[in-house]
């Protein structure tokens, strides 16, 4: 076999090298751009104000290079914290009254689970829905009647079987006769807000309990087709903080909120962005920046948005806050000291 002369494998050895150079020149002086971090978000049922906002926090990162949000329809904020602490959610919605269940261990959770709080975002209000020409006052009045409760696993769940237990009513199958409990009970269906809300339409259901935001969508596009009212709920106000801790506040829900709706006095609970506390302290900071530095972009996708503020954000105990949040929060001259 004739071999190839020496100065052809010089040459060819030379451009090689003369190649690997100039590749290693151009990936110094051009390094490529990093992967965008990835974040899941557990977000709540459509139609409601968890899945608004998260979606527009999604949005949002779409014209960020660095992070990217991934969001997920859930039953919302049992399921959330379930979720973020099993590693299946690297952030979630929550209302403060779960997520301090949550932290605590007590049911219906079975150990303490590792939340950490980004931030405190707005208020939910508890809203009964019923028909504007059915008979219902208050949550009593529900006796013998067909309820939704809200999604399984949401915090709309815990908080109809709360009121409903704080009134002397029993939870029967949703395929039950309420009245074989001598009436004081309510047959049980849960149901996601507009699922809920077409159930509420169609009569299958004579009531329905949401926790959300003012206001809901599902809600207001009911109210649109259909006449409807809220039950006011005031009065259970100092009975749930008495049993339960003092996460719940006396709130309206002005006329006008609902199309035809009149005006009543509600029940509202926090809600919070949380995440696990293994989350690395820098992301959980560039999270809570990307809440803040976004809150305008926000607001499009849902008002509420517009209710973030450091001073109220910091207010997340007894769920404490991440320290990559805290950390964003002395970075904006809000200290927080645990």
């Amino acid at each position: 076999m004739t071999r190839p002369p020496r100065d052809w494998l010089w040459s060819a050895t030379a451009t090689g090298a003369a190649l690997l150079l100039a590749s290693a020149l151009l990936t110094w002086s051009h390094p490529p751009a990093p992967e965008p971090l990835v974040l899941s978000l557990g977000t709540g049922g459509e139609g409601g104000v968890y899945h608004e906002y998260g979606s527009g926090l999604s949005s949002v990162s779409d014209d960020i290079e660095s992070v990217e949000i991934v969001t997920h329809t859930t039953a919302a904020s049992v399921e959330n914290n379930l979720l973020v602490a099993g590693g299946a959610m690297d952030a979630a919605f929550t209302l403060a009254d779960v997520a301090a269940l949550a932290v605590a261990g007590d049911p219906p959770f079975d150990d303490p689970l590792p939340i950490r709080a980004i931030a405190r975002l707005y208020d939910n209000h508890t809203h009964v829905v019923v028909r504007a020409d059915s008979p219902y006052e208050e949550v009593a009045d529900l006796a013998g009647t067909t309820v939704s409760l809200g999604a399984s696993g949401s915090g709309t769940e815990m908080m109809a079987e709360r009121l409903l237990d704080l009134v002397g009513l029993e939870q029967l199958p949703g395929d039950a006769d309420p009245a074989a409990a001598d009436g004081d009970a309510v047959a049980a269906v849960r149901l996601s807000i507009e699922r809920s809300a077409r159930a509420l339409e169609d009569g299958s259901v004579d009531a329905f309990f949401w926790s959300g935001g003012l206001p809901t969508r599902a809600v207001a596009d009911l109210a649109e087709r259909h006449p409807i009212r809220l039950l006011d709920l005031s009065e259970h106000v100092p009975e749930l903080v008495a049993a339960y801790g003092g996460y719940f506040a006396e709130l309206p829900v002005p006329a006008g909120t609902y199309a035809r709706v009149p005006a009543v006095r509600t029940i509202g609970v926090p809600s919070l962005l949380v995440v696990d506390r293994r989350m690395p302290d820098d992301v959980a900071q560039d999270l809570t920046a990307l809440l803040f530095e976004s809150r305008g972009a926000l607001s499009e996708a849902h008002p509420v948005a517009l209710h973030l503020h450091p001073r109220s954000a910091i207010a997340t105990l007894p769920v404490p806050l991440h320290p990559g949040a805290a950390a964003y929060y002395r970075s904006v001259k809000y200290a927080y000291d645990p």
